[in-house]
């Protein structure tokens, strides 16, 4: 559905029961059937992001991926998607339909836009990490016009100038999001806002932002499994020394969250860029250090026989490498020095 065409779903229905209910107690669905299960119950009608409940948006995002992560992937895309057409007056999405957003940009995978006969528009070349290529109906790609501009479009994937292909994905971790290369040859597309608009618009670092609260939510349900485990086995005090350093980790991750999510919603208009550097990079570490203590303190027995959080420690580390790490520890620093001398820190109580 469109993104906030009716009241956007309460909390309650991204309860673990709520979502055991709709995607079944374990891990076997296909994460684009659990996708369209998620639309069918209008779970995707989101608050939009930067109108005052960003934090209950990213608190959906976070409990889908204590379900499954290559379903936080597809989820986050389409709502993504939904939001970026709101912000920049796109087409409609129709009702039914799932959406990818396929921006990233690789040197030898870049698509073009050019304007075909009678005013319709094309695109012709490679995209690659398109997530559920083979089961959305329609996505919103990165392109480049005749000008050599950055653009978006919006393309519908059921038409024979879309080539789905087999190739691009190797890794084990994220399977199911089956991201794989898509080859278009003058495939019938739609501009969607003007040249360089989706990359200027306030929602592209909100969107970032938000990719932390799914990191978030798989951190918790991997300490989720310790935590049941500390409080029903005899005290460990080993163990219960890592279950203390990842509740304060979670804890200070989880306030910044939420700081974050004021910060946007009391100026959505401002530059989210170091927000979303912040949330995403402190959210990274977090995540990495909950995965390494949980898998030191409970051992091989729940990688080995426990699906689902086998299936959150193969992901979540793949899942994580979209941060670009020191680089955007890099700019970061570089607008933190660029904002606040040395007489005047930003980090006062």
């Amino acid at each position: 559905m469109s993104a906030n065409t009716t009241a956007p779903p309460s909390h309650d229905a991204f309860g673990t029961a709520a979502l055991a209910a709709l995607l079944g107690p374990d891990t076997s669905l296909p994460p684009i059937d659990g996708l369209r299960r998620l639309i069918d119950a209008g779970l995707d009608d989101l608050p939009l992001p930067g109108h005052g409940a960003t934090l209950r948006r990213w608190q959906a995002l976070a409990a889908i991926a204590g379900v499954d992560l290559s379903l936080l992937k597809l989820y986050e895309g389409h709502t993504d998607a939904l939001a970026i057409l709101a912000e920049i007056d796109g087409p409609g999405a129709a009702p039914g339909s799932s959406w990818g957003v396929w921006c990233a940009e690789m040197p030898d995978a870049r698509v073009r836009l050019r304007q075909a006969a009678q005013g319709h528009w094309q695109l012709d070349g490679r995209k690659a990490w398109c997530s559920g290529a083979a089961g959305l109906s329609h996505a919103l790609v990165s392109c480049w016009n005749a000008a050599g501009d950055a653009c978006l479009a919006s393309v519908a994937l059921a038409q024979p100038g879309v080539h789905v292909t087999q190739e691009g994905w190797q890794a084990v971790g994220m399977a199911g999001s089956a991201s794989v290369d898509v080859v278009f040859a003058a495939a019938h597309a739609t501009p969607v806002g003007a040249p360089g608009a989706y990359l200027a618009r306030p929602g592209f670092w909100h969107g970032g932002a938000g990719i932390a609260a799914g990191w978030y939510g798989a951190a918790c349900a991997i300490a989720g499994y310790l935590h049941a485990r500390a409080a029903q086995a005899a005290p460990d005090p080993v163990r219960l020394a890592q279950l203390g350093q990842i509740d304060c980790a979670l804890r200070a991750a989880g306030a910044l969250l939420r700081e974050g999510a004021r910060e946007i919603d009391a100026q959505p208009q401002r530059d989210a860029m170091a927000t979303a550097l912040r949330l995403r990079l402190t959210v990274e570490d977090c995540a990495t250090l909950v995965l390494r203590l949980a898998t030191r303190a409970l051992g091989a027995a729940p990688l080995c026989r426990n699906a689902h959080f086998a299936r959150l420690a193969a992901d979540l580390p793949v899942f994580l490498r979209q941060s670009h790490a020191e680089r955007d520890q890099a700019t970061l620093g570089t607008i933190v020095a660029g904002v606040a001398s040395v007489a005047n820190h930003p980090w006062s109580l």
